[in-house]
């Protein structure tokens, strides 16, 4: 179990200053992250490495597990409205190509800082931001189920729910296991094409 802190920030940024003074928190919050993890970080290191006042920092955040709370969510938000946006665009696709597209993108997402997106795959239960991790979860895997149902006489699945479910968990899970114990497997282009080859069988379509 975790120790229970606050984890909300004391203040949203509303000014354009503001705004910036935060993200240069947060920026310097996963310099340190990576260089350090969690157990090295502090409020103190991340004053430093933003270049602002510790008094500035606790403006916002007041503690080290507030900070990553505040990363998560906005990884989190990138995350999922690059996914809406990319499900949007590829809606129409071949499906093959579809399903290729929202493979790379997922995988992408992965590769870019593996060692930062290790650290908070590994610190969500602790800052509590489970809740909307599975909230933005549930939303996809919707998003997924519809575009399966619309297109349901191309696939041999008989629940599209159920494979939405299926799909996006198991890319999903191969990415955060890669990331956490084999980033290096995020480079190779074969991981790509292996996913693809197992969701496109399993959907009964076509390899593209």
């Amino acid at each position: 179990m975790y120790r229970q802190v606050k984890t909300t920030p004391r203040k949203r940024p509303r000014q354009n200053r503001s705004k910036a003074t935060v993200d240069t928190i947060l920026e310097a919050t996963a310099r340190v992250l990576i260089a350090e993890g969690f157990d090295g970080l502090t409020t103190n290191a991340v004053a430093e490495a933003a270049g602002v006042s510790i008094g500035s920092l606790y403006q916002y955040f007041p503690n080290k597990e507030a900070l990553v709370a505040a990363m998560i969510e906005h990884h989190l938000d990138t995350k999922n409205a690059t996914t809406i946006s990319e499900l949007q665009r590829v809606a129409t696709l071949p499906f093959a190509q579809a399903v290729r597209v929202m493979i790379e993108l997922t995988i992408e997402n992965y590769r870019k800082q593996p060692e930062l997106k290790r650290v908070l795959i590994e610190q969500v239960p602790r800052v509590g931001r489970m809740g909307k991790a599975a909230a933005l979860h549930t939303g996809t895997q919707q998003m997924i189920s519809a575009l399966f149902t619309a297109r349901r006489t191309e696939i041999t699945v008989r629940d599209p729910d159920t494979a939405a479910f299926i799909v996006m968990s198991s890319i999903e899970a191969i990415c955060q296991k890669a990331a956490l114990f084999q980033p290096a497997r995020l480079r190779d282009p074969a991981l790509v094409d292996e996913a693809v080859l197992m969701v496109t069988r399993y959907l009964g379509l076509p390899s593209d």
